[in-house]
């Protein structure tokens, strides 16, 4: 991974919050939530919390005296989920989810939306979040699966190709899709200590302009610096570029494009 593939700075916050999440994310946050909360646990631990899209569903389903700690490396990204919310029981950190600032045994559930496929260590990481589970401790998250069976993101990518065909910004490939083998997932949780794990497809649809979905990829991601970085075209061609792509493979927007997701459930 490149340094650039987490440089969530400047205005990309707050347009991945507006664009990204209503297309991507808040629906996979509802089912991560519910899975969280199944067994009503007393301490809960999110990692890479982003800009709150699993937060704002998760507090709601906690009980009343549950400890719920939100975490992300990102500091930016970290105050833009907590702009949201006024709920005193949430307990704010910053964190490297490679380094937890926790003590062993310290949480029932930790949980972790589309944030393992940035870890620069993913075993380390995984070794880390088992660390800090009680004996018996769940660790449930989600990584997108292969980007073409992902409508939007695929057609960017591919238009980005189409413009850049000898050095294309493969941002989305690389690192959000790039975590996409279930084999290797349950692997990795395996080398780091976790005997029992489950990986489920979870497929869905998002009704979105395509617009709205270029936007926020070209503005509001890592994908923004790569693109800036190769100085022409602009942005605003490439947002236009992508929004066609999408219209002619999918139809006039609103349009309605597959995604799927690998949602995994280990057991320290």
């Amino acid at each position: 991974m490149t340094t650039i593939d987490t440089e969530f700075r400047g205005s990309i916050p707050d347009i991945y919050d507006s664009h990204l999440v209503p297309i991507l994310f808040e629906g996979y946050g509802a089912d991560l939530a519910r899975r969280v909360a199944r067994d009503s646990p007393g301490a809960v631990l999110e990692i890479a919390a982003g800009t709150g899209a699993v937060t704002r569903a998760m507090a709601p389903l906690l009980d009343e005296g549950a400890r719920y700690v939100v975490t992300d490396l990102n500091e930016a990204m970290l105050a833009r989920a907590q702009a949201h919310h006024w709920d005193d029981r949430i307990e704010w950190r910053q964190a490297d989810a490679l380094a937890l600032p926790f003590g062993d045994d310290s949480f029932d559930v930790a949980f972790c939306q589309f944030g393992v496929m940035f870890f620069p260590d993913r075993v380390a990481g995984f070794s880390e979040i088992r660390r800090v589970l009680r004996p018996g401790g769940r660790f449930v998250f989600n990584s997108w699966g292969p980007i073409e069976r992902n409508d939007f993101s695929n057609i960017a990518t591919e238009t980005l190709i189409r413009i850049w065909p000898e050095d294309p910004p493969l941002f989305l490939a690389r690192t959000p899709f790039g975590y996409a083998d279930s084999g290797l997932v349950e692997a990795d949780l395996r080398a780091a200590g976790f005997e029992e794990a489950t990986i489920e497809e979870v497929e869905r649809d998002s009704l979105a302009l395509a617009d709205d979905f270029a936007f926020g990829q070209t503005h509001g991601s890592p994908l923004r610096l790569e693109i800036e970085a190769r100085g022409t075209p602009k942005l605003a061609e490439v947002r236009q570029a992508i929004t066609d792509a999408i219209e002619q493979r999918l139809g006039a927007s609103p349009v309605r494009g597959r995604m799927l997701a690998l949602v995994a459930e280990a057991v320290a």
